[in-house]
């Protein structure tokens, strides 16, 4: 799944990054240390957490992209440092559950 068509079914905003990119599976979770040794490369990381440790997170754990539920926006020093290491990073308004689910039907569609 192509994460540009993710951004246009969960009306997300692109905070930086390329959405040219495809995603494989999906991991959701705020707890950065359980997020260390489950997300996976090439995930979409969709969590409400927007400080400069999800970034850390993300080089280590290399996701595709970066879904920041609930209209949540990077703290300054995140979005720097996500710009810095070339990482996708979208807002949407729909909670974590939502985006689950919508990522669900797009698998289902073959999107």
């Amino acid at each position: 799944m192509k994460v540009d068509a993710l951004c246009e079914k969960l009306n997300a905003r692109v905070l930086c990054g390329t959405t040219d990119r495809e995603f494989e599976g999906v991991y959701t979770g705020d707890l950065l240390s359980r997020a260390m040794s489950r997300v996976e490369a090439d995930n979409a990381w969709v969590t409400i957490m927007a400080n400069i440790n999800v970034v850390a997170v993300a080089n280590l754990t290399e996701p595709a992209v970066i879904v920041l539920a609930e209209d949540v926006v990077m703290q300054e020093d995140a979005l720097g440092a996500a710009v810095e290491n070339d990482l996708c990073v979208i807002s949407s308004p729909l909670s974590a559950y939502e985006i689950c689910c919508a990522i669900q039907k797009m698998a289902e569609e073959g999107s």
